[in-house]
């Protein structure tokens, strides 16, 4: 890819600058700077979710995701022998739509609602807003951290759940592709006519040497991802609780040559050169669930899943929560929820059930694509849709 700029942002310059001074830099760097650089990143700077935005996620769908997961919260918190004081924590908490949903659903268990300390982890200075517009009303105090480290930081004994929702999947990462003779890292360099362009390490990585592919092949590795998760799961392990990571990815045995390149661009709801107007378009790549399972017990946690998003929906009673609403809805809200049901759960069932429904097909949804995992401490029973 070659993606050439007549207009250069300041980021682009910025890294251009760099390229000029160093040397080609990592994709994994250049993935930093895109998507976390302080003052001109994408999420750092502009907000990123909506019509407005570039993406939308599961919440934003339908607030039944919200409120399921919230009763899913309610229940392990429960199981962990209902402390009388709990850190619900979201990482990448977005316009705070799930939280709000969660907190609604919360009520319907007023001691677990009594018992929560809202923690919020968010880099973006827009999103804060939004989010404490959208949160006020809840009646939680809101503690926010600007990245997971500041909030690992603290030090606390509090138990812990925790919420990461397509979190893990814009976590910088490295590509390497097969040669002939090894593994080449791909490193970001400048075109000859201006702009960026892909290019190849000229030495092969020795660390990669027993990996088997044909030449060609790409290696996607994310040692961000694996290290939040390791220290996520010592986290929990140490003072009791559970994560739950709901994000798209795979999840090839261990051992096994893993997902190809993924790495896409995203911008106005469109696929775009990931090399383009570094800042302004969101970098993602599929989550290795492989990887974070293993991440997550040398933290000494123990792994339930992972599942599809739809298996797990499903289980802890999508259908009936949609059927419930149905019954209550004017024809255009019932044909909204058949399009949330099938855009949350799809392609893993046949049907929706709905009341009123011919036997609507769940097509081209989240349910398989999305993976949901469940990190806990050790000797904690099986969680709510596992």
């Amino acid at each position: 890819m070659n993606e050439v700029f007549s207009d250069p942002t300041p980021l682009q310059r910025l890294i251009a600058e760099m390229i000029e001074q160093e040397g080609p830099i990592s994709l994994e760097r250049f993935m930093d700077l895109a998507l976390y650089h302080p003052a001109f990143g994408y999420y750092c700077a502009k907000m990123p979710l909506g019509a407005e935005g570039d993406f939308v996620t599961a919440p934003e769908i339908s607030q039944m995701f919200g409120e399921l997961i919230g009763l899913w919260a309610a229940e392990v918190w429960r199981t962990m022998g209902a402390p009388a004081r709990i850190a619900l924590v979201e990482f990448g908490p977005g316009r705070g739509t799930l939280m709000a949903d969660l907190l609604r659903a919360a009520r319907a268990v007023p001691a677990f609602s009594a018992a929560i300390e809202v923690h919020l982890v968010e880099a973006n200075p827009v999103l804060r807003r939004v989010q404490e517009q959208i949160l006020a009303g809840t009646g939680h105090p809101l503690i926010w951290h600007e990245s997971m480290d500041m909030f690992l930081a603290g030090g606390e004994e509090t138990p812990v759940l925790c919420i990461a929702n397509e979190f893990f999947d814009c976590l910088p990462l490295r590509q390497f592709i097969r040669g002939r003779a090894g593994w080449h890292e791909r490193l970001v360099g400048l075109a000859a006519g201006g702009g960026f362009q892909f290019g190849l390490a000229a030495e092969a990585a020795p660390e990669l040497t027993g990996i088997a592919a044909e030449p060609g092949a790409v290696l996607e590795i994310n040692a961000g991802a694996v290290s939040a998760m390791h220290r996520l799961a010592t986290r929990i392990s140490r003072v009791s609780g559970v994560l739950l990571a709901i994000d798209y990815g795979h999840a090839a045995p261990s051992g096994r040559f893993g997902g190809g390149e993924t790495l896409q661009a995203l911008r106005h709801h469109r696929r775009v050169d990931p090399l383009e107007a570094a800042g302004e378009a969101d970098l993602t790549a599929h989550v290795d669930f492989t990887r974070l399972t293993e991440a997550a017990r040398a933290g000494g946690a123990e792994i339930y899943g992972p599942v599809t998003q739809g298996e797990f929906l499903c289980r802890l009673g999508l259908v009936e929560r949609a059927e419930a609403l149905a019954r209550r809805a004017n024809p255009q809200q019932m044909e909204a929820l058949h399009m949330a049901v099938a855009r949350l759960a799809g392609d893993d069932f046949p049907s929706s059930g709905l009341a009123g429904d011919q036997g609507m097909s769940l097509q081209a949804g989240m349910g398989t694509l999305f993976k949901v995992l469940a990190v806990t401490a050790p000797g904690f029973p099986l969680p709510p849709g596992f």
